[in-house]
């Protein structure tokens, strides 16, 4: 099923009502936001009638995944479509889409993503017709004859209103934004650290974004003209992205726009494709990064949280890129300053998303570290040189019982 702004959520609600006549579904998707109306398939009286089979857990999914009762299959971004054609065909594809053109085309609106893969592979297609949906340009349509089943809604979607950046994001998109030099080329997600270094490029020139997701703050920047991608390698003058995530605003800006192209992430995701544009701008976040430069992503500790995503495709594509800067960035503590997200190891059972040989520039609210090249020593010294102030004493001591001769 579609996922992201484009959670057909009227069908899943439709099946959760026809429960009791349905046994073992999957359910394959990827981000899913909200909580139970978005959701409804994984309440726990849904449980033996649904079962989800996330390949990025969220807001709706994660208390299931972590009490047992869903599944997370850890993939990067870019080969969930080959999955979905090769290993794991589909019985049914709930679409969200927009209103039919004159030539009988939806488009898949808010979020391609995998989801012409699952078309390609599933035996029915039933689709969520809104008139609210965008018609968003590029690599987005199916015709409605090959649709099985039209559901027809009026719905607004679903809105992502992140709060202002504070502080500590400020800081580090000041740290980001200046490694960003004109004509460079942006990915950026979810979250204030991007919302905080998209604010602070208001002075650059010729801007272009090749991207996941684009945002409220990519949309301020293209009608600021700063974003103009005059000077990509490929898809001049376009925002590429595989979704829009963002508010009403920006829904209703992508609309039949040009500007916009919207890929499946096979295209937008692949390093290859990411690389050919030069200086290119990975923005990318963590949830610890141990002194070697491991970086975990997708877990605290045992717990699922989120999934790998694009951030290792986005990763290797700006480290091939010509000029381009690989940068994980992320607050230098979680819990209120109670603990350091710089660690001398990662906890028990997180996983590298991101490995230390793909990491270049680590960024907190404290700093630069720029790892490439660098020792496990100087990697550590340099990390140790980002953490918080509180936490630097006993890194210190970590280091020295790792690297001190014996």
């Amino acid at each position: 099923m579609s996922g992201n702004a484009a959670t057909p959520f009227v069908l899943l609600e439709a099946l959760a009502r026809l429960k009791d006549g349905l046994l073992n579904v999957e359910a394959i998707h990827v981000l899913l936001l909200g909580h139970d109306r978005v959701d409804p398939l994984a309440r726990p009286e849904m449980e033996g009638h649904f079962r989800h089979n996330s390949f990025f857990v969220g807001p709706a999914d994660r208390e299931a995944v972590q009490t047992g009762r869903a599944d997370y299959l850890p993939i990067f971004l870019s080969e969930i479509p080959r999955l979905l054609r090769k290993e794991m065909p589909i019985d049914v594809a709930l679409l969200h889409t927009s209103l039919p053109d004159e030539h009988g085309f939806l488009s898949l609106g808010a979020e391609c993503v995998s989801t012409l893969a699952a078309i390609e592979s599933a035996r029915v297609i039933v689709a969520q017709v809104n008139e609210r949906m965008p018609r968003t340009l590029g690599n987005t349509f199916v015709h409605f004859s090959r649709v099985a089943r039209i559901v027809e809604v009026s719905e607004d979607l679903l809105e992502l209103r992140p709060e202002p950046p504070g502080p500590v994001e400020e800081k580090i998109g000041r740290f980001v934004a200046d490694l960003v030099e004109d004509g460079a080329t942006l990915q950026a997600g979810i979250g204030g650290i991007p919302d905080a270094v998209l604010k602070q490029l208001r002075d650059r020139k010729d801007l272009g974004a090749h991207t996941e997701m684009v945002s409220d703050g990519m949309m301020d920047l293209m009608n600021a003209g700063v974003i103009t991608g005059a000077r990509k390698s490929i898809h001049r003058g376009k925002v590429v992205a595989t979704f829009l995530l963002g508010s009403k605003r920006l829904y209703d800006f992508s609309n039949n726009n040009p500007a916009f192209e919207i890929h499946p992430v096979d295209h937008t995701n692949d390093p290859f494709t990411i690389s050919q544009n030069p200086k290119m701008i990975a923005i990318n976040s963590a949830i610890e990064v141990d002194l070697t430069g491991q970086v975990c992503s997708d877990s605290i500790g045992y717990q699922i949280y989120s999934g790998f995503g694009g951030q290792l495709d986005f990763i290797r594509g700006a480290a091939r890129s010509e000029g381009g800067r690989p940068i994980i960035a992320l607050p230098s503590t979680a819990r209120s300053e109670g603990l350091s997200r710089i660690v001398p190891a990662l906890r028990e059972g997180a996983g590298v998303v991101t490995t230390r040989g793909d990491v270049h520039y680590v960024i907190t609210e404290y700093g630069v570290a720029y790892l490439h090249g660098k020792n496990l020593r100087e990697r550590a010294q340099a990390l140790i040189g980002i953490a918080h102030p509180k936490f630097r004493a006993d890194l210190e001591r970590a280091y020295a019982q790792r690297f001190a001769s014996r």
